[in-house]
């Protein structure tokens, strides 16, 4: 990937989704992305980001759909009415309650507030990285779908999120990979070398049980990536 320019894979981002809305025939609002925030990877959307997107989609006719966690195969709704406000990315959602049984799942989940988000999936077409902060802007983005996910905050969303990124055919970023480590449970440093110089390395610095436990460890996390 090209860190100035920023093309690269396919990429989710969620964010708190205000469940309030959701009516009797599952229909509801909300904001795929928002503006201004830095997220755990040190990223933030500039506005206008979705603008030629949103353009292309607008004349091709075709409806953005929902996702039910980022499943391709499990389409459960279609977005309507998306825009970009001084907020982020807003859009009205129209789940299909009668037609996809997850779409029945993602309306209970979220009236009881058990189901608290929304993530988009996206390209990255244009990006900029600012070297004295470490934050990367990302100016325009190919906006493929958005999902309802369970929780976007907990570590299976990120493992959700790698799983994903190998899906459309790329490979999660270091920082992205580097995450899922910790969130299997492997220390900073052992993630970091992992990540960034590989497993190899690691084993060599370790003494025998512990160069197998890391090994075993690693193994059962990336079982977790199985499709």
């Amino acid at each position: 990937m090209n860190r100035k320019n920023g093309k690269g894979g396919y990429k989710v981002r969620a964010f708190d989704l205000d469940v309030k809305a959701v009516n009797d025939e599952g229909q509801f609002s909300g904001y795929g992305s928002v503006f201004g925030n830095v997220d755990s990877y040190g990223e933030i959307v500039a506005p206008g980001a979705f603008d030629k997107s949103l353009a292309e989609l607008k004349s091709s006719g075709r409806a953005l759909p929902i996702l039910w966690q980022h499943d391709s195969y499990t389409p459960i709704g279609s977005w309507s009415g998306l825009k970009e406000d001084d907020h982020g990315l807003f859009g009205d959602g129209d789940l299909w309650l009668d037609d996809a049984p997850n779409a029945k799942i993602a309306y209970r989940g979220m009236k009881a507030k058990a189901i608290t988000g929304l993530s988009i999936g996206y390209y990255v077409i244009n990006a900029s990285y600012n070297e004295k902060t470490g934050v990367r802007t990302l100016n325009e983005l190919d906006l493929v779908e958005i999902s309802i996910v369970t929780n976007p905050a907990n570590s299976d969303a990120r493992i959700e999120a790698v799983k994903s990124v190998i899906a459309h055919g790329g490979m999660p970023s270091l920082s992205e990979f580097e995450r899922f480590l910790r969130e299997a449970g492997f220390s900073k440093s052992q993630s970091a070398v992992i990540a960034n110089r590989g497993l190899k390395h690691l084993l060599q610095s370790e003494s025998g049980s512990e160069a197998n436990d890391v090994g075993n460890r690693l193994l059962d996390s990336l079982k977790s990536l199985s499709f």
